[in-house]
């Protein structure tokens, strides 16, 4: 590029100058050959005429010359003092513009140096501070991609026109987009909401700027923020999406929790005071006193035991109760269990059996806690087995785990109510489990207990032919392991 432009320079002056001396030379030679015919024809004069002539054109072929060398030391002046530094500006500036690294260290020469190197100085300059903002815009850009991308909350980004300009994965997920949505009224409209992104963007101080949607079995809540341009104009508006599922759900469990623990408080504390206000109105006699102390007694030890449960539950939630791991055999804490229990089997006229498998390996756990977890379970057997019914206890081994399964002939469990067995304050039947004087939090302390020893249970029912239980518990490590493999 350089060259051909120097050559242009040194072509146009020697075109003008070739130009200009043509137009000399023939102007000279008109007025030559004016002065010839006024002389009218004089051999001398004409002869005069054309050694001026000749010596015209040998001065005008010399002047050419010279001309022809000024211009291409003109050009080349003008290319080392303005076009080579031009050149290198002009690419250093599409170096810079490609986002690449260019430094101008030398562009004049003599004079000229000091002022195009001062140029170049604040060329380089403008480009390394150009070059330190971009990066910067680049960083900051690529850190918010990264943390819209790994968000857990949606986020979609409106023009004015409504047009989609950004959106995250979590938006997708959140909403069910396919990718087919453009603008705000296809999606919003799609979800059957209506919302007005006009008011948002230009009402925004009027106008609500939070919704609570639900899609599908989600619940999400929706914040609307306005933004501007560069100018302070309207430029669009940003949605921020919060998917408060888990949130609702918890706030319902509170509410029903709350709303459970002051029914089953109520009904001995009602129960307590009228036979207390009987006992202080009314002269009864010796018999129907204690029938009443007793009935006193009973549902105070009932609120008692339903406090305990509560405070024992609230411990585990609070991480407050720690785990007293020791090891021990599970075949023989089963059997002092059931024998515990023997009494209450014998009432009801059941046929209990326990059986061991021979040499289960020993346990390391919370000795006290999986002694609670089967009592309760056990004790739910014997409750909802009916009399002259069978309860079947077997402790075995299966693969790394020691497990206990009990079987009974009971009134059994809905499938429709498996699910929430372990639930706080769920009963199956809850007059007859009230009646019975259960707190609905046996399960619930049992699996807190047994997640707190890294160990599961599993419950099988059908209504009105019994119930299986099966509590699985990680054995200590035995070489000498010959203990059944089936459950």
């Amino acid at each position: 590029m350089l060259k051909s432009t120097q050559i242009k320079i040194v072509l146009i002056f020697m075109i003008l100058g070739i130009f200009m001396l043509s137009i000399q030379g023939i102007i000279f030679s008109t007025q030559l050959q004016k002065v010839s015919l006024e002389t009218n024809g004089n051999e001398l004069i004409v002869e005069t005429i054309k050694s001026q002539i000749h010596q015209q054109q040998v001065i005008t072929i010399v002047l050419i010359v010279i001309f022809t060398i000024v211009s291409i030391l003109v050009g080349i002046f003008v290319a080392k003092t303005i076009l080579e530094p031009m050149s290198k500006l002009t690419k250093s500036a599409e170096i810079a513009a490609k986002g690449g690294q260019y430094q101008i260290k030398y562009l004049g020469e003599g004079k000229n140096k000091n002022e195009v190197d001062e140029l170049a100085k604040a060329f380089n300059l403008m480009h390394n501070e150009l070059n330190e903002n971009l990066k910067e815009v680049s960083r900051q850009k690529k850190q918010i991609e990264t943390i819209l991308l790994h968000m857990n909350d949606g986020i979609l980004a409106f023009n004015i026109n409504g047009d989609i300009i950004h959106k995250n994965s979590a938006a997708d997920k959140l909403f069910g987009l396919t990718g087919k949505e453009k603008n705000f009224n296809e999606i919003f409209d799609k979800l059957d909401v209506n919302i007005n992104l006009e008011k948002i963007i230009y009402l925004e101080n009027w106008t609500s700027t939070q919704e609570r949607i639900s899609v599908g079995e989600k619940t999400l809540n929706l914040f609307f923020a306005a933004f501007r341009d560069e100018a302070e104009r309207p430029g669009g508006a940003i949605v921020v999406i919060q998917d408060i599922t888990e949130h609702v759900k918890l706030d319902s469990m509170r509410t029903e929790f709350v709303a459970d623990v002051s029914h089953e408080l109520k009904t001995p504390i009602t129960s307590i005071m009228g036979y207390a206000d009987t006992l202080l109105e009314d002269d009864c006699d010796k018999a129907t006193t204690e029938k009443f102390l007793k009935r006193i007694s009973t549902q105070a030890n009932r609120m008692a035991v339903l406090v305990s449960d509560l405070l024992t539950l609230s411990r585990y939630d609070a991480d407050m109760i720690k785990n007293r791991e020791e090891e021990f055999d599970l075949g023989e804490l089963v059997k002092n269990t059931y024998d515990t229990l023997s009494f209450e089997i014998e009432q009801k006229n059941q046929k209990a059996e326990c059986f061991v498998t021979a040499d289960v390996p020993h346990v390391k756990a919370d000795k006290a806690g999986i002694e609670r977890v089967v009592t309760n379970i056990l004790t739910n057997a014997i409750k909802y087995t009916p009399e002259n019914g069978e309860i079947k206890i077997y402790v075995g081994f299966v693969y790394n785990d020691a497990y206990i399964k009990v079987i009974d002939n009971g009134i059994g469990i809905p499938e429709e109510d498996l699910e929430r067995v372990f639930d706080r304050f769920y009963r199956v039947d809850k007059a007859r489990t009230r009646e019975m004087g259960g707190t609905g939090l046996g399960l619930s302390i049992a699996k807190e207990i047994l997640e707190k020893n890294n160990s599961k249970i599993n419950i099988n029912s059908e209504l009105g032919k019994g119930t299986e239980v099966v509590i699985r518990i990680p054995a200590m490590k035995s070489e000498d392991n010959s203990a059944n493999k089936t459950v």
